[in-house]
């Protein structure tokens, strides 16, 4: 996927992540959108990493993924930042 599809997912996956856990991010939305752009980076290089395939390109899978890497990042920022 290019660097654009790339960041549009990651998006995505932040905003879904910040959904699926809510609370208050240091930092705010901006912060928490960068943060589901590296989770779905790196998301997706682990899961490739373990054989799941990784992010591939836009479907229910690669969501998938990249939302659990944004979900994994968002709790590892916050509990840094508290």
């Amino acid at each position: 996927m290019g660097i654009i599809a790339w960041a549009v997912f990651g998006l995505v996956a932040g905003a879904l992540a910040k959904r699926i856990m809510p609370g208050k991010d240091p930092g705010g939305l901006l912060i928490t959108m960068f943060i589901g752009i590296a989770g779905a980076v790196a998301g997706g290089f682990l899961a490739s990493l373990v054989g799941m395939g990784g992010v591939t390109g836009f479907n229910l899978g690669s969501m998938a993924t990249a939302v659990v890497g944004a979900l994994v990042l968002l709790w590892a920022y916050r509990k840094m930042k508290s």
